[in-house]
């Protein structure tokens, strides 16, 4: 296995929490149901908002495209059981990872009091 890039993102919490109080259609527009659904388990924390945004940002990266030719509901960051994040992609993001024979996206998302960050990278076949 190779990678194929790595993408980082650092987004300030209260920038997100803006968003949202500003625009009653903006989780709905960057994030699928089943994501929202995850918010819904953590009470809408807007730390947990903030990390997949930028979660997804840094996989955007990760591919080296950033958001062209699909939208952030393309990519679907859930937890795992353990709350390890896991990434999914749909439409046209998928037909891009497999144009670039991408296996796996790992993602790493972490916040304090006022940012999110999250790392990204694009694992690709040999």
């Amino acid at each position: 296995m190779n990678i194929l890039d790595i993408g980082v993102d650092i987004v300030e919490i209260d920038r997100i929490k803006d968003a949202i109080n500003k625009n009653e259609r903006f989780l709905h527009r960057l994030f699928t149901d089943n994501e929202i659904k995850y918010f819904e388990s953590k009470g809408f924390k807007t730390e947990t908002i903030a990390g997949n945004f930028a979660a997804k940002e840094a996989i955007s990266k990760s591919i080296g495209l950033g958001i062209r030719n699909y939208t952030f509901k393309d990519i679907e960051v859930l937890r795992n059981s353990l709350g390890k994040p896991i990434v999914k992609t749909y439409n046209n993001l998928s037909k891009i990872c497999i144009e670039y024979n991408v296996l796996e996206i790992k993602v790493s998302i972490s916040h304090s009091e006022k940012y999110a960050v999250a790392n990204a990278i694009a694992i690709t076949k040999e």
